[in-house]
C-alpha cells in the first residue's frame, strides 16, 4: 500500500514539472451550500488537468533503457496530455492511444506536448488493449493511468497542498474514474490527519466503485455513457480498489445534468472552467449526494479543465435547463393571419425572451389547416417557467415540453 513517504518523494519530483495550483474560498458556493467551500483549483495546473503530477513521477523513475525504448499509455485525454509533456521534458518518446471519440481539443493538445497519438477504440478500455499490444510490439513501458503507486503517489501531492493550504478541512471530495487520483489524495489526507473525511464520486453512466463496495470485488460495467470522459472507465484499478476500501470514506454517484449544473455554476459563480470530470465533486455537494453540517468546511478537488467547446455548449444548455433559464416547447397554431402574433404576446406578456422560433406547416402530425411552431425561450427560473407554461395553457395551447 502507498504511504505519506512515497508522497513526499513524489513532490520532490514533480516540483519542476507542476506547479502548486491554487486554494481558495469561495463566498458564492458556500452561501450557495451552507458549508464552508475551498475548491482546489488544479485546473490551474500545467495541461489543465492533475495527470501532470503522476505522470511526471512516473517517468522521473524511469531507468536508462526504460527511457531509451519510450512509453506508451491509454488515456481520454489528461493523461495522454501528462504523458506527452512529462516524456518531452526529458527526451522520451511516447505513444498515446486514446479513443476515436476524444474531444479534438485534446488530442490535439496531446500532439502539441510531442507524442504520437493514435486513435483507438470507442472508450479508455479498448484504447488500452491497444496500447498494451504496442508495448508488447515495440518494448515501450506502459504508464498506466491510474493503477500505479509512482503515479498515485504523485496525484497524492494534491492531498499535501490541500491540507496545508486550507489546515481546517474536514472533509475532501474527490472525483472517481480509475480510482489512481483518490487513493493518492486519501493516502496523503489520512496521512496528515486520519479524522479528515475524504468522499469520492462517480458519474452514474460509469459508476463501478458503489457496486464493487457492495460486492467486495471489483465489478465491470459492460459500456460508460457520461459527459465526464475523463473518468468514463468500466472499472477501478485493482490497486486502486485496495485503497479506496481501506482509505475513502463513502463513494457517491452524480448524474450527467447535476454535473453540467456543477460546470455552469462554476463559470456564473466561480468564473472557473472545468471539464466533466472536473465538476463532479461540487457537483455530489450541489445536489447533497452525501451528509455535511451547515458550516463543514469542505474541499472540492477540481481536477481538469480541458472540456471540449462543442461539449461546452451542450453544457451550459443543459444547465440552463436544470436552473429554468431555458425552455423549449412545441405547440400547433391555427393557419391564419396573426395567429403567431398573439402567441409571441402571450410570451411577451410574461417576460419571457425568444431565442429562436421554428414555424412548419407541412408536418404530417398536424392538419392540413394549422402550423406547428417550436419555440425556444429565455426564463428567469423554474417559477417563472411554471407560470408562463400555465398562461399558455389557460389560452388554450397545447404545450409539449421539449426540454
Amino acid at each position: 500500500m502507498l504511504d505519506l513517504d512515497a508522497i513526499y518523494e513524489a513532490r520532490e519530483r514533480v516540483a519542476e514539472t507542476t506547479r502548486r495550483t491554487p486554494q481558495e474560498y469561495s463566498y458564492a458556493l458556500s452561501r450557495t451550500t451552507g458549508a464552508d467551500i475551498h475548491p482546489k483549483l488544479e485546473t490551474f495546473q500545467r495541461t489543465g488537468s492533475f495527470k501532470l503530477r503522476g505522470a511526471t513521477n512516473r517517468i522521473a523513475a524511469l531507468s536508462g533503457t526504460e527511457r531509451e525504448a519510450g512509453v506508451v499509455t491509454a488515456s481520454a485525454g489528461n493523461h495522454a496530455q501528462g504523458v506527452a509533456l512529462a516524456a518531452t521534458r526529458i527526451g522520451v518518446d511516447s505513444t498515446i492511444v486514446m479513443p476515436k471519440h476524444a474531444p479534438i481539443s485534446k488530442v490535439n493538445a496531446t500532439r502539441e506536448y510531442g507524442a504520437n497519438v493514435v486513435l483507438h477504440g470507442e472508450d479508455y478500455d479498448e484504447a488500452a488493449e491497444r496500447a498494451h499490444e504496442i508495448e508488447r510490439e515495440e518494448g515501450r513501458l506502459y504508464v498506466h493511468a491510474f493503477d500505479d503507486e509512482l503515479v498515485m503517489a504523485g496525484q497524492g501531492t494534491i492531498g499535501l497542498e490541500i491540507v496545508e493550504d486550507c489546515p481546517e478541512v474536514e472533509t475532501v471530495v474527490v472525483g472517481i474514474g480509475g480510482g489512481g487520483l483518490i487513493s493518492g489524495v486519501a493516502t496523503a489526507v489520512k496521512g496528515l490527519d486520519p479524522e479528515i473525511r475524504v468522499i469520492g464520486v462517480q458519474a452514474e453512466g460509469a459508476s463501478s466503485v458503489v457496486e464493487s463496495l457492495d460486492r467486495g470485488e471489483i465489478y465491470e460495467r459492460e459500456a460508460v455513457d457520461t459527459i465526464a470522459d475523463g473518468i468514463a472507465t468500466r472499472r477501478v484499478g485493482d490497486l486502486a480498489f485496495e485503497h479506496i476500501q481501506e482509505r475513502v470514506d463513502e463513494v457517491v454517484t452524480v448524474s450527467d445534468p447535476e454535473i453540467a449544473l456543477a460546470i455552469t455554476t462554476l463559470l456564473e459563480r466561480g468564473k472557473t472552467l472545468v471539464e466533466g470530470a472536473g465538476a463532479v465533486p461540487l457537483a455530489a455537494i450541489l445536489a447533497e449526494r452525501f451528509e455535511y453540517t451547515e458550516g463543514e468546511t469542505i474541499v472540492p478537488a477540481l481536477c481538469g479543465g480541458n472540456i471540449d467547446l462543442n461539449v461546452l455548449t451542450t453544457v451550459i444548455m443543459r444547465g440552463l435547463v436544470e436552473t429554468g433559464r431555458y425552455l423549449k416547447f412545441r405547440t400547433v397554431l391555427r393557419d391564419r393571419p396573426g395567429a403567431l402574433q398573439q402567441l409571441i404576446d402571450v410570451i411577451a406578456d410574461r417576460n419571457a425572451n425568444i431565442y429562436g422560433i421554428q414555424h412548419d406547416r407541412t408536418s404530417r402530425d398536424i392538419g392540413m389547416n394549422a402550423a406547428e411552431v417550436v419555440i425556444d425561450v429565455e426564463t428567469r427560473g423554474h417559477d417563472h417557467v411554471e407560470e408562463l407554461v400555465a398562461a399558455l395553457r389557460r389560452h388554450e395551447y397545447e404545450v409539449d415540453l421539449l426540454v
